[in-house]
């Protein structure tokens, strides 16, 4: 839809350059940018170039796509320090002096930042404004809107290229102060394979979700696994943190239609969408999609609300006691604690509703020689700096790719004795043993 010549002249004024844009970075001020491919690549790509005239800039990002030289530089230390509600790659391999984790729930990200302090700027990605000057953040609203009602400056990279969604990612023009340029293809992330473990643990999980049930599923190879299990359901909906190519999936096998979805029904709702080319086609000028915010989609007491809700989430390790970690690796931080907490409370207090931890029994990690041996990722006791993700009383059942167990309302050392029959068999004794010596069992 062509933008009106009143808007068009609203739009000229607004638009900048990317060096104008980071030339408005000052010290001692938070800059927010939108998450994941919702993020401004231009204007991440140029913050290192005023890196010699602020100092003390605090960036927030949320799985950010790309190394940007302003958190992987080792000169940009105390020009810049990176904040991330969520690592990626490129945040674990970058120095931890200048990268710092911000604890949070999903659900309460942004509301939580924004009680300590304001951003100076906000910036994110749009489409074009339409004939009455509507524009759509495209593929995130988790924290974006919250930021750009409060920051002080909102920077937008409008680009024809990203989908138009709905719901709370709809903004008007007046509420941007510049506007960038760009034509750059929309992010995407490769869709991992299917694992023999994958449908394994899939067959476990699939045949406890029912018809009419409305479900959360995150991405990776179980997940995908999952989705191609539960093409012979009916009236499946979804209410999910994140929405991939694997829900496209199930609406295309006429699995997906939401109309006993107790909210929004007909509606697939989420809080930001990251896929491939199919997802973001899928959801482009698209009404059965809405992306609200993340305080909304992931407040646990919102979730209960949908009928049998399902949650499945992942794992790096899970105690013997049942506390799950999630998120980093000793006290290494690798990736966040997201929504997993928010779906797993919510889906658990849904009527009909139940919450997975689906994980594979071991990994694989070098020794001190370099040589690959593997690990049991079910252990006696988190790794020492362990972050626990999930609360050992909130988490339901368990399931690797040597069975699915029910944690709630047991013991420690029911759990630990349940625990122990879906490890790795390698493992099991000395899990046992270890077991004994902390008089789990």
């Amino acid at each position: 839809m062509a933008m009106s010549e009143k808007i068009k002249e609203i739009y000229k004024k607004k638009v900048i350059s990317v060096d104008d844009a980071v030339k408005m970075v000052k010290s001692d001020t938070d800059v927010v940018c939108a998450l994941a491919a919702a993020e401004p690549k231009l204007f991440m790509r140029k913050l290192y170039s005023v890196k010699d005239k602020v100092k003390d800039v605090s960036v927030l990002t949320c799985l950010p796509m790309e190394a940007y030289d302003f958190y992987t530089k080792e000169d940009a230390l105390g020009h810049f320090y990176h904040e991330g509600w969520f690592y990626t790659g490129p945040m674990r391999n970058a120095s931890q002096s200048i990268n710092s984790f911000v604890t949070n729930h999903l659900h309460m990200a942004g509301t939580d930042r924004l009680s300590y302090r304001k951003p100076h700027i906000f910036a994110g990605t749009a489409t074009p404004p339409d004939k009455n000057g509507y524009m759509s953040l495209s593929l995130s609203a988790t924290y974006e809107v919250d930021m750009l009602e409060n920051a002080d400056i909102v920077i937008l990279e409008v680009n024809e290229k990203f989908p138009r969604t709905f719901g709370d990612t709809i903004i008007h023009i007046s509420q941007v102060h510049h506007i960038i340029e760009a034509d750059y293809d929309v992010p995407e992330i490769p869709i991992p394979p299917v694992s023999a473990e994958d449908k394994t643990i899939a067959g476990f999980i699939a045949p406890m979700i029912e018809n009419g049930s409305t479900v959360q599923l995150g991405i990776g190879g179980i997940p995908n696994a999952i989705g191609a299990n539960l093409t012979t359901l009916k009236d499946i909906g979804i209410h999910t943190e994140m929405l991939t190519e694997g829900m496209v999936d199930l609406f295309e096998a006429g699995v997906l239609n939401g109309k006993r979805k107790t909210l929004l029904p007909g509606k697939m709702v989420c809080t930001f969408a990251l896929g491939n080319k199919k997802l973001y086609d899928f959801i482009d000028n698209n009404p059965g999609v809405v992306i609200n915010r993340g305080k909304w989609v992931n407040d646990p007491y919102v979730i209960a609300q949908n009928y049998k809700q399902i949650s499945i989430n992942t794992a790096l390790e899970i105690d013997l006691s049942g506390q799950v970690c999630s998120e980093s690796i000793g006290s290494v931080q690798f990736s966040g604690t997201g929504g997993q907490a928010d779906t797993a409370i919510g889906a658990q207090r849904s009527i009909g509703g139940k919450s997975f931890i689906a994980l594979y029994s071991t990994a694989s990690v070098k020794d001190a020689k370099g040589v690959r041996k593997p690990i049991s990722k079910i252990v006696p006791m988190l790794k020492e700096g362990g972050r626990v993700t999930l609360h050992r009383a909130n988490v339901e059942y368990v399931v690797t790719e040597h069975g699915i167990v029910r944690l709630k309302g047991l013991s420690v050392r029911e759990r630990a004795k349940k625990l122990i029959t879906i490890a790795h068999p390698d493992f099991r004794d000395m899990l046992t043993e270890e077991a004994k010596k902390l008089k789990f069992i």
